[in-house]
Order: structure tokens, then sequence, then C-alpha cells
């Protein structure tokens, strides 16, 4: 058995692939000739059946569930498991809901591989904010509206003072953004209350749960309502909320006929 940390270890690999919102059609073809050509494959929580699907019948699927809220897979018992398959000659496959370097902690998953010595490569995936406010007929950015867009987490760290709300919106506002917060539902109120401290209460926000999937659902109302909103529709994670002017365009948007507006 070759030594842990030597490069030369084993002559299998990883791929970190990104799965994208869910939605089948929205993988990218680099995507699907990876999962076709895996051997092994790492499948988190949020990715559906109909990607798995893809794999070849001889490959092993383990399911190492990660959502925000939930019981997960411990990261590092993840990682072991990359490193000791690609070390016995697998072709590991890591599929990971969205994009593996936002918010999928791909970055250090690539860290620990390179550090014992894997050969890894990444595939981008369609990541669910962008797929989330797609899906609603608006853009991210307007050159009227936004000039830029912000993506933050609302799931700290344990121990960690997780994002500064206050400033972040003083910023939004000052900037001309959007803000496109992922696993903020269950911290919505305090989420709230601080971006209030430097945003009106009529500006415009758009919740949306399970983005790109048949079971898609959505509400567009305002920051000042944003708690009662998620509350009364019983909105829960995975979703993603975006902040910003932007949201005003639902109304005329092509997608207006599958939106239910509340607030």
């Amino acid at each position: 058995m070759s030594k842990p940390g030597n490069p030369l270890s084993g002559s299998g690999k990883v791929t970190l692939v990104g799965a994208g919102p869910g939605d089948p059609e929205l993988l990218t073809l680099k995507a699907v000739k990876a999962i076709q050509a895996a051997t092994v494959l790492l499948v988190d929580d949020l990715v559906s059946d109909d990607i798995v699907a893809f794999a070849p019948p001889t490959a092993r699927v383990v399911h190492v569930g990660k959502r925000g809220g939930c019981k997960s897979t411990p990261q590092a018992f993840i990682e072991r498991l990359m490193v000791l398959a690609a070390r016995e000659g697998e072709n590991v496959v890591r599929l990971k809901g969205g994009d593996p370097f936002i918010f999928g902690r791909g970055g250090e998953e690539v860290e620990h591989l390179k550090a014992a010595g894997i050969e890894v490569h990444v595939i981008n995936g369609i990541t669910s904010g962008l797929a989330a406010v797609t899906s609603l007929g608006v853009p991210l950015t307007h050159r009227e509206h936004a000039y830029g867009v912000v993506f933050v987490t609302g799931h700290a760290r344990p121990g960690a003072d997780g994002t500064d709300w206050r400033a972040l919106a003083a910023t939004v506002r000052d900037a001309r953004l959007t803000l496109v917060i992922y696993m903020g539902v269950s911290g919505a109120a305090r989420i709230q209350a601080e971006l209030l401290t430097g945003l009106p209460a009529s500006t415009p926000v758009a919740v949306i749960q399970r983005a790109s999937l048949p079971d898609q659902r959505q509400a567009v109302t305002t920051l000042g309502e944003l708690v009662s909103v998620i509350e009364r529709e019983q909105l829960t994670s995975p979703s993603v909320i975006v902040v910003g002017d932007v949201i005003s365009g639902v109304d005329a948007a092509q997608a207006l006929p599958s939106i239910f507006r509340v607030g």
C-alpha cells in the first residue's frame, strides 16, 4: 500500500462535480461525462436521483448527506473516503449540489486532496442563487437597478460571528447591489432585523425554495415582511433569499403565472 501523502500513491483521481440546482437538464456536458465515467460517486443530499441516474450501473454510489439544518455526514469522513477510494485506483466523483466552489466546501476538499497527493479536478455547476432568480424571469444584475451581486451564506460556522449584516446592508444600498443569501431561512429574523438598519422596509425580496425542481415554491414580498411571509407560507430549506430592486421586475416577467405574491 502506498504511503499517505505520497504524490505517487494510487492511480485514481477525484473530480468535484457541480450538479447544479437540481434540474438534470441544467447539468453541463462536462459534468455528465464525468458522472458517466465514475466508478465511485459520493453524493450530496440535495442531488436528485435523476442526476445520479447518469452514473454507470457498475458504479458504487455512496450518499453523504450535507444539508443545512439537518444531521450531516462529517466533512472529515467524506474527505477520508475520497482519499481512500482514489488510492485504490477508483475514478471518484464527488457530486455536489450547485457549484463546488460556492458554499460547497469545495475549496477545503481540494486542499485536503492535494495535501494527500491525490489528482483532483473541478467541474462547475449552475449555483442555486442564479437558477432561483432566473426562474422568476429577472436578472441578478441590471444596468439601471443592480451594478453587481453579492453571494453570502446565512449559516455561520460554529463558533464564528458570521456575516456582518449591518455593514453588508450599507454596502448593498450604496453600491446598488443584489444580495443573494444561501442557507438563510433559519436565521431570517436576525438577517431581516440587521438588514433593515441600512435598507428600507420596502426593499423587494424573493424567497425561492427548491429552485429549478418541479416542486419549486416562491414568494415575492418586501424586506419588512420577510419573516412573516416565510412563516405564513412555510418556506423551508433549501431556499435562497434574494434582496434587491431587480425583484421589482417580477410582475412583468414571463414566469409570472407560476409565482404567487404575498405580503
